[in-house]
């Protein structure tokens, strides 16, 4: 009997202990073993009943990583919990940590369910592209009903004890050890005179609307295809027999299986975890970070003070006058009362963050015995500096200098100071307690053990942090940069912002990018154009109608109007039709004839403006792999995740392709549209993106 799945006997109850470190992965040595051990209890005389237990901390956490990829081995898990829940013995799953997965649906396969109060249930599949393949769909609608299930699969959430036994996945909620909790849940039901209760008995649930659920899916997933497709093999419960169901939802889980949209999922899955693992790190300690200074309290430094507090870590915000400190302090008071509202603090923690944890000051004093500094004042060279000087005098030896800064050259903010080695660029994003994505710059002198204490803080913050090299704009603005400007002179040809934004929405970005502006401030684009204009090629096409905008005092959101125009208290915009004269009058100034764009010509375009960009960060090893920069698209600026990141959408698309659209579109405009010379390299090798992912 596999190792991984132990075999004890507690009276007239057998014990089904899951023991496969660290998180009790469905291995094929485990599902081997749960079904070694389960015959062994149905011969083993005496035996009135099963106990399914995970060892360890947590129950079941679902399938085994190491499996993905690989063809599968029997036995199969569909197998596996049809063979449980046809068990003539009582079977009973005491659950603990999470049940995630696989792991719910075997504990769907059992005929009673009990759980520790701390335990979180949930089938996540549509994360990876997918839908539950082992009966998840066929059974949580018996016990939970038609809308539940469709809420929990189709968005992939973890559902709390109380809220599962509330829905019916879990039949009792018990403190105590899972082992001597299942046991006496057992003889409780033995005593009553229970036996199996197979799930797939169980009457079918009322049906919906389900051409309207499964439209409100689609539509909700913005091309998304697996939580749709979850709600067909749901519908399939309330319309087939239990073994029919089953058929037909195995039958969908092998054609996503499929799909590039699970190519995608699962790229950005390993993704994840792969981003933060960085070869020189190994090895290397970070420095202790327990109390963190953040200089301004504006819109971005309030939100990074948010998220530290959040961590736990203690912080002082210097602004430059009381009054400025007292509206920062407020911001951070906002940003902590949706996190109370939300239930993810107490209001004990709310208060205690407010009052114990956040120190504010208007002296650079005030400072000297802070671990780690983050500037997050104006976008300015010369601004920047001056604070890096009042660090330097200020600081003690040690400390980690870092800035904010969203584009400025970071070498050159170092030369303020001696001590290069302590300063690094941590680039978050706005809202920087709400955004998941954290660049850590690093200069040419930052010191390893400071690199390793930026990815330790992002990772403290519950951020995906990735290594960027000092550029302008650094992996993700830079590339923003670049297809921002694809979009401009796409309009300057005859697209409006408005047909943009809708084929990229199409595509699957969460917004398009004249609306993303309008988000961010148009002011900020337009005091980098500004700054770039001393030195810009004589050949760049730079439209003008975004300035003309800004020079009315139009910024977007937060004016009221820009590329949209918003009505009070509202996030949504309708078109600015005042631009469209903007526009036209700039196009007769420069003696353009506009023409008229598909949305496929626009994504196309979009796509190569970003893939090319992107070749030439990963060429030059401002991004150490390309799977960095499809984390920082990802996580920062809103890639549709099914489609896995530029460069795993260009490696899908076909490289080949990708570069004769780059070539097609150069014979126009050879100066934006030149190739970047990895792409060209890749095409000519036959190899992709991900081969380099692979080789790093």
């Amino acid at each position: 009997m596999p190792a991984e799945v132990q075999y004890n006997r507690q009276g007239d109850t057998a014990v089904i202990r899951i023991c496969n470190p660290p998180v009790n992965a469905l291995g094929q040595a485990v599902r081997a073993g749960m079904l070694d051990c389960l015959e062994k209890a149905e011969k083993d005389e005496g035996v009135r009943a099963v106990l399914l237990v995970g060892d360890g901390r947590t129950f079941i956490a679902g399938a085994d990583i190491r499996e993905f990829g690989k063809p599968p081995q029997a036995p199969h898990l569909p197998d596996v919990c049809n063979r449980i829940e046809a068990s003539a013995l009582l079977v009973v799953a005491s659950m603990h940590g999470v049940s995630l997965g696989g792991g719910l649906e075997v504990a769907l396969s059992a005929h009673y369910r009990i759980a520790q109060p701390g335990a979180r249930v949930g089938l996540p599949e549509v994360h990876l592209g997918l839908l539950p393949g082992a009966g998840g769909t066929q059974r949580l609608p018996r016990v939970a009903g038609a809308a539940a299930a469709v809420d929990l699969i189709t968005s992939g959430r973890h559902v709390g004890a109380d809220e599962a036994r509330t829905l019916g996945i879990l039949d009792e909620v018990r403190e105590g050890d899972p082992e001597a909790v299942g046991l006496a849940y057992i003889t409780e039901l033995l005593a009553a005179g229970l036996g199996p209760r197979p799930v797939s008995r169980m009457p079918p649930h009322d049906a919906l609307d389900w051409d309207a659920v499964y439209a409100a899916t689609l539509r909700k997933g913005r091309g998304q295809i697996s939580p749709a497709q979850a709600v067909r093999a749901i519908q399939a419960s309330a319309e087939l027999p239990f073994a029919e169901g089953l058929k037909e939802e195995r039958r969908m889980f092998r054609e996503l299986m499929e799909t590039d949209q699970r190519q995608g999922m699962i790229h950005a899955f390993f993704s994840e975890r792969a981003v933060s693992s960085l070869p020189e790190l190994k090895g290397v300690e970070p420095r202790d970070v327990r109390h963190v200074a953040v200089i301004g309290g504006g819109t971005m430094g309030a939100g990074i003070a948010t998220a530290v507090l959040l961590a736990g870590l203690t912080v002082t915000l210097l602004e430059m006058s009381q009054q400025a400190a007292v509206a920062a302090k407020e911001r951070i008071a906002g940003n902590l009362a949706g996190a109370l509202k939300r239930g993810k603090i107490s209001e004990a923690a709310y208060d205690g963050m407010l009052q114990d944890r956040l120190v504010l000051t208007t002296s650079y004093d005030d400072l000297s015995d802070v671990d780690l500094v983050i500037e997050a004042v104006f976008e300015d060279m010369q601004v920047k500096k001056q604070v890096f000087s009042q660090l330097e005098a200020v600081c003690r030896p040690g400390a980690v200098l870092a800035t904010n800064t969203s584009y400025l050259d970071i070498d050159e903010i170092a030369t303020v100071t001696d001590r290069p080695g302590d300063v690094i660029g941590l680039h978050f994003f706005s809202p920087a307690h709400v955004m998941k994505l954290l660049e850590v710059v690093v200069t040419d002198q930052t010191a390893p053990e400071v690199v390793a204490t930026g990815f330790a803080l992002g990772k403290a913050l519950g951020k995906t942090s990735v290594r960027a090299g000092v550029c302008d704009g650094f992996i993700g603005n830079r590339i923003l940069n670049t297809y921002r400007t694809a979009a401009d002179h796409m309009v300057l040809d005859g697209a409006s912002p408005w047909q943009i934004d809708k084929a990229l929405t199409g595509f699957g970005f969460a917004m398009g990018p004249f609306a993303v502006a309008d988000l961010a401030g148009l002011d900020i684009g337009w005091a980098m154009r500004k700054r770039r204009a001393p030195d810009r090629d004589a050949r760049e096409r730079v439209g003008r109608y975004p300035d003309v905008l800004c020079e009315a005092g139009h910024f977007g959101q937060k004016t009221g109007t820009g590329f949209y125009v918003y009505e009070a208290g509202s996030r949504a915009g309708a078109p600015n039709r005042n631009l469209e004269q903007i526009i036209a009058a700039e196009r007769a100034e420069r003696g353009i004839r506009p023409r008229a764009f598909t949305e496929e010509e626009i994504v196309r375009r979009y796509m190569a403006a970003m893939v090319n960009e992107a070749a030439k960060v990963v060429g030059e090893g401002i991004a150490r792999r390309p799977l960095d920069v499809d984390m920082v698209l990802l996580a920062g600026y809103g890639f549709p995740r099914y489609r896995g990141g530029p460069l795993k959408w260009a490696d899908m698309t076909g490289l080949k392709s990708v570069l004769a659209d780059i070539e097609t579109f150069a014979r126009e405009d050879d100066f934006f549209w030149q190739p970047a010379p990895l792409l060209e390299k890749l095409v000519r090798e036959g190899r992709s993106f991900d081969d380099l992912n692979k080789a790093g």
